[in-house]
């Protein structure tokens, strides 16, 4: 399987730039892959395709303001994107840089502060951040938030907000679980007014999750690690919602891979710590019953996965209708619904 085969055509001006003003004011493109068809709707119609019972699985991490600016010892100015946390004081990192550093080379930081680089693991660079600050609380001053690479302009104080979950709450990710972006408090709430169930994962999404499949036969492809928590309560919750016939719905891809990785003898179970699951067709998706995404890059391991739930030819082409009916795409884009019709 080629990732040539996961290719489509997207005008550059249908990648979103900036949120909508309303989170919940985005369009939604329902697919039910089991009749073959789609219908253009908007994303406060979502809860009328959800039945009292159902589960709405959330990703709860929280987005760091995770690139921040220095220059080395020599002078060179280098932007610093964190991939992810690994400690206190450490953590492993993208640099922006004209001549990459060696190991022992120090980056200063606007404060004073300092950041050493311990060693490199493929694009990735070992930092520890020489602060009487924890690492969290250095970029609550000196970070801002990391808007993806296709965001063609710097990071504003909206972005503090709009790039942030309503439900954000477990520190850690250097990128949003963007499909979690379109919930705002009214629309919570009308979902718990129809006795919609909510249950929560911790995936800390990793800058990684931008990394283009560089080679040509995808299962070739060396997936990035992120740490992910399904605890017990949520295992709990799936059971009972399937005992009394409620669906599982994922908000969110990272959702399917928190759940996929947590997965064991075709049953959910507790699990903490990292995962590099790929998902792409050919894999049997069992964890939940239904999916909320948002539309994804062409040729990623995001749109694989989609591919693998709902069917590769079925997605591509809803994607192709998606293109031909101007939906905004990607992070601040509109919303794709992946549901059997009721």
């Amino acid at each position: 399987m080629k990732k040539s085969d996961f290719d489509f055509q997207l005008p550059p001006e249908l990648i979103a730039q900036v949120p909508l003003a309303e989170r919940s004011a985005s369009r939604l493109l329902w697919l039910d892959p089991v009749a073959g068809s789609r219908q253009d709707r908007t994303f406060r119609e979502l809860p009328s395709f959800l039945r009292p019972g159902d589960l709405l699985v959330f990703n709860d991490t929280r987005v760091l303001p995770a690139r921040l600016y220095g220059r080395k010892e020599s002078g060179g100015a280098v932007e610093i994107l964190i991939e992810r946390v690994t400690g206190a004081h450490e953590a492993m990192a993208q640099l922006g840089v004209s001549k990459k550093p060696k190991e022992g080379g120090r980056i200063e930081l606007a404060d004073g502060s300092h950041a050493t680089v311990l060693g490199r693991e493929g694009p990735f660079f070992r930092l520890r951040f020489e602060s009487h600050d924890p690492l969290e609380k250095l970029l609550g001053r000196l970070g801002e938030m990391p808007l993806p690479p296709y965001i063609e302009r710097g990071a504003d104080d909206s972005d503090l907000e709009r790039y942030q979950t309503v439900y954000a709450r477990e520190p850690g990710a250097v990128a949003a679980p963007t499909a979690g972006l379109h919930f705002d408090e009214a629309m919570l709430a009308l979902l718990r007014e129809k006795d919609i169930d909510f249950g929560y994962v911790t995936l800390h999404v990793g800058a990684g999750t931008f990394q283009p499949v560089r080679a040509d036969n995808i299962q070739d492809h060396q997936m990035h690690r992120e740490w992910l928590n399904v605890g017990a309560g949520l295992v709990e919750q799936i059971r009972r919602t399937r005992a009394a016939g409620g669906r599982v719905i994922g908000v969110g891809t990272t959702v399917v891979r928190a759940l996929e990785s947590a997965t064991r003898d075709g049953q959910v179970q507790p699990f903490a710590g990292e995962t590099q699951i790929f998902i792409f067709p050919g894999y049997r998706i069992t964890s939940i019953d239904g999916l909320i995404t948002n539309f994804h890059l062409p040729q990623s391991t995001l749109l694989m996965l989609v591919c693998a739930l709902a069917g590769q030819d079925f997605v591509l082409e809803a994607y192709r209708h998606a293109v031909q009916q101007k939906y905004r795409f990607f992070s601040y884009g509109d919303a794709m619904l992946i549901l059997a019709g009721q």
